[in-house]
């Protein structure tokens, strides 16, 4: 169903979403990026859910996507808006390969760019938005992404049922920061996805 729904919202970028979803299918799984079982969740449970994130992202936005593993989410924020840049910071190499694999295979050189290194170790410009999925507690994942985070702008993690005890654990480092959880991705998948934004 979801592939049905990114049709109909992203009709443009949907050549570049299936395509994507044949890289991770193939490459992805061969190269132990995800897991074979994901294969017929690739859409549901990976791009749509990722997508869903893109409603949150300001036009011609500047986004830094922590911890890409194999795109999640940076590499579908790309795809689906044209207007923003994203760097996609991952440490392993062989990750790296794959995703400047797949930059190249969907022309998206442009916009899309790759920098091996651990957030906390990299030098990059500054982002309006930082997004991360599945890379740490919000605590330890705050303390990696704020220093990336241009005045003004935004952290974006993707969490799951645990978000409101991760906000009270993260207290500390949020100090007076706003932490609100946001459901995003009502046209798009179900249950919708459930984003931690704070403020910078």
């Amino acid at each position: 169903m979801s592939r049905e729904l990114l049709l109909a919202k992203y009709p443009e970028s949907f050549a570049g979403l299936t395509s994507y979803a044949h890289w991770l299918a193939t490459a992805g799984v061969e190269r132990g990026l995800i897991g074979p079982r994901e294969t017929e969740r690739i859409w549901d449970r990976h791009i749509a859910n990722c997508a869903a994130m893109a409603e949150l992202i300001p036009a011609n936005a500047r986004v830094i996507d922590i911890g890409s593993g194999a795109g999640l989410p940076g590499l579908v924020l790309g795809i689906v808006r044209p207007d923003i840049h994203v760097t996609l910071i991952e440490p392993l190499q062989r990750r790296c390969d794959f995703l400047n694999e797949v930059i190249a295979d969907l022309e998206l050189g442009q916009r899309v760019e790759v920098t091996r290194g651990r957030a906390q170790d990299v030098s990059v410009a500054k982002a309006d938005v930082v997004t991360a999925r599945a890379v740490a507690p919000l605590n330890k994942l705050l303390t990696w992404a704020l220093p990336l985070v241009a005045p003004g702008g935004q952290v974006l993690a993707m969490k799951g049922s645990s978000a409101p005890t991760e906000i009270e654990e993260a207290a500390s480092v949020l100090k007076n920061r706003n932490a609100e959880i946001i459901l995003c991705g009502q046209d798009l998948v179900d249950p919708m996805t459930t984003v931690v934004r704070v403020s910078s």
